[in-house]
């Protein structure tokens, strides 16, 4: 590692399983990169909505070590790369999304194939934002709903973390879209990013909408919330359509027969983020920062991300 680079780094942590109170920010070593690893000066990293889950120990199979550094997205500065490493270079801002964590402090190790350069249409710091959720989305759009341009397609759950990248993706990907969002606040942020139509679904027939949207049937629905009404909008789906929802939504949707329910996980991989960057490219593209937190409010910004929020939340290093 370069001897420029310090040995200490400020990372906030928790030494046990617990509520919000046991994250807290501690001094550690500064990772060294292996082989094919790379080291990132983070700018910021983001805040799952899966994070208090991590730190009750919801994920833990008994392999956790303490003290464990929460976040497993973020975006930064390239400092440092192992001899083997060739998808990105040390002075490049690149962004990044592992399942381990780690991203929660001022330096983060991971390996080449969980990161990517930071493509030209996406400002520097939302990319902080963009990995889990982004590589989420693309995930569930290409490879599960195998979404093909001219197809209509709902979002539930279109003003969150996932659902307002998948409402820019599917578009880029030439689907036509029905973005429901949450409350009007979720509704004006979902109408700037290009959708067909957008509705508000906690004050309009979800259904209803998507029967006018598609008076054929949807060819396909991305499910990234849950609500009472979100099975009787998924009856609108025509036989042979795909419905999709990553693992953790909650209640599971319920499909009507001849309709295929695809559960998934959102796992990173260099392939994933190259087609991620294609998609994005040049063109604008927006990650919503709901609100950005310092490193010493992770533990408030994770009471947060359990509330009402757009976009994502996330946090401020460097």
């Amino acid at each position: 590692m370069p001897s420029t680079l310090p040995s200490q780094m400020k990372a906030a942590a928790v030494d046990h399983f617990g509520g919000p109170e046991v994250l807290h920010t501690e001094t550690l070593p500064v990772p060294q990169p292996g082989e094919h690893e790379i080291l990132l000066r983070v700018d910021v990293a983001g805040v799952g909505v899966w994070d208090p889950w991590v730190r009750q120990g919801g994920f833990d199979d008994g392999s956790t070590r303490f003290p464990y550094v929460m976040g497993n997205d973020g975006a930064g500065v390239v400092v440092a790369v192992g001899p083997k490493v060739s998808r990105v270079r040390v002075g490049q801002r690149a962004y990044g999304y592992q399942m381990e964590g780690g991203f929660y402090a001022e330096y983060a190790k991971l390996e080449e194939g969980r990161a990517a350069p930071i493509p030209s249409g996406l400002d520097a710091r939302e990319a902080g934002a963009l990995g889990a959720d982004g590589i989420t989305a693309l995930r569930g759009l290409d490879d599960e709903l195998r979404l093909r341009s001219g197809q209509s397609l709902m979002i539930i759950g279109a003003s969150g973390g996932v659902g307002h990248i998948a409402v820019q993706l599917a578009k880029r990907m030439g689907a036509r879209v029905l973005a429901v969002a949450s409350r009007a606040d979720g509704l004006k942020l979902v109408e700037k990013l290009g959708p067909d139509v957008a509705i508000d679904g906690r004050r309009k027939d979800v259904a209803k909408a998507a029967r006018a949207f598609a008076p054929e049937g949807l060819d396909a629905a991305l499910v990234l919330a849950g609500g009472d009404d979100v099975n009787a909008a998924l009856a609108t789906i025509k036989k042979g359509g795909r419905v999709a929802h990553p693992n953790g939504v909650e209640p599971i949707p319920e499909v009507p027969k001849g309709v295929e329910l695809l559960a998934y996980d959102g796992t990173p991989s260099a392939e994933a983020f190259d087609r991620l960057n294609r998609l994005i490219g040049d063109a604008p593209f927006h990650v919503e920062l709901g609100k950005l937190y310092e490193l010493e409010e992770a533990a408030q910004a994770q009471r947060d991300v359990e509330k009402h929020h757009l976009g994502k939340l996330a946090l401020r290093i460097h």
